[in-house]
């Protein structure tokens, strides 16, 4: 079950609940799902029971309640769970984490770039890719930024990341092992997390097919696994083996830097695997 596939599922459970007369409400258009920042929170939580509450004139953790006791019985969903005010803390059946770097993996848009046509004059100034990032730069920012490679540079930020993402490939290459999604347990830990988020998001997002929103959604990613690869390295240290943890970090590598490829090809800029 995809973020968007649960999406609907939460959706169509308060519908039924609304049909059933359990709940006076008005179905909202979004689920609110996302992925939870912290680990034990279950693969997915969602405020729709605090949404809901304000319409129908219930406590939010009735409400809550409610929509557990339909969601559990849903097939794909091993468990819900109430936290806090009432949020809905929702575990899929299966491997969460080797499932959304399986899905990121997958990742292409098929599709044509999406519009960005800039001035003859800014494309010879800048170059065909900084000059369609600076379409979708915010007031105020310096174009000439776009030229240096430099952490200032965000179009710079979001390269690197990529180019990074790819020598963890190379280097591991080297090393004599490769990238495995895992698929039997949860390899992935609370470091993870924060970069499993971004990637799970990214489809919402690139459906959108909003050039600014895609490109902030890029620096994030990109900002993520740079902080990521400091502390979770994929690589072996010293004489030390390569383990399905090192294999399965390697994947959310791969993964990542195939979402912010793709993700440059949308704007129509290159994502090029040296910088």
């Amino acid at each position: 079950m995809t973020p968007a596939d649960l999406s609907r599922t939460v959706l169509h459970t308060v519908r039924r609940a609304v049909e059933a007369d359990e709940l006076c409400a008005v179905v909202p258009a979004t689920a609110g799902v996302r992925v939870p920042p912290r680990p034990g929170c279950g693969d997915y939580a969602t405020n729709i029971a605090l949404r809901l509450a304000k319409d129908s004139g219930r406590p939010a953790l009735d409400v809550a309640e409610l929509l557990r006791r339909r969601l559990v019985r849903e097939p794909g969903i091993a468990r819900v769970e109430i936290a806090g005010p009432g949020f809905l803390n929702i575990t899929l059946d299966g491997p969460h984490g080797g499932r959304i770097v399986r899905e990121a993996l997958a990742r292409t848009t098929g599709s044509e770039p999406l519009p960005l046509r800039p001035p003859d004059a800014l494309v010879q100034r800048l170059g065909a890719d900084a000059a369609r990032w600076s379409l979708l730069c915010p007031p105020g920012l310096d174009r000439d930024l776009l030229l240096v490679q430099r952490e200032s540079n965000p179009l710079f930020r979001v390269r690197y990341a990529h180019s990074r993402c790819r020598a963890l490939l190379r280097n591991a290459h080297d090393l004599g092992f490769g990238p495995q999604v895992p698929e039997a347990a949860e390899i992935y830990d609370g470091e993870d997390a924060p970069l499993l988020a971004a990637l799970a998001d990214h489809p919402r997002i690139a459906a959108a097919r909003d050039p600014e929103r895609l490109a902030r959604a890029l620096e994030r990613l990109a900002d993520t696994v740079l902080r990521w690869q400091t502390t979770c390295t994929p690589l072996p240290r010293g004489d030390e083996k390569p383990s399905v943890v090192h294999r399965a970090r390697l994947a959310l590598a791969e993964a990542t830097g195939t979402v912010l490829a793709d993700g440059l090809h949308q704007l129509g800029i290159t994502a090029p695997a040296h910088l």
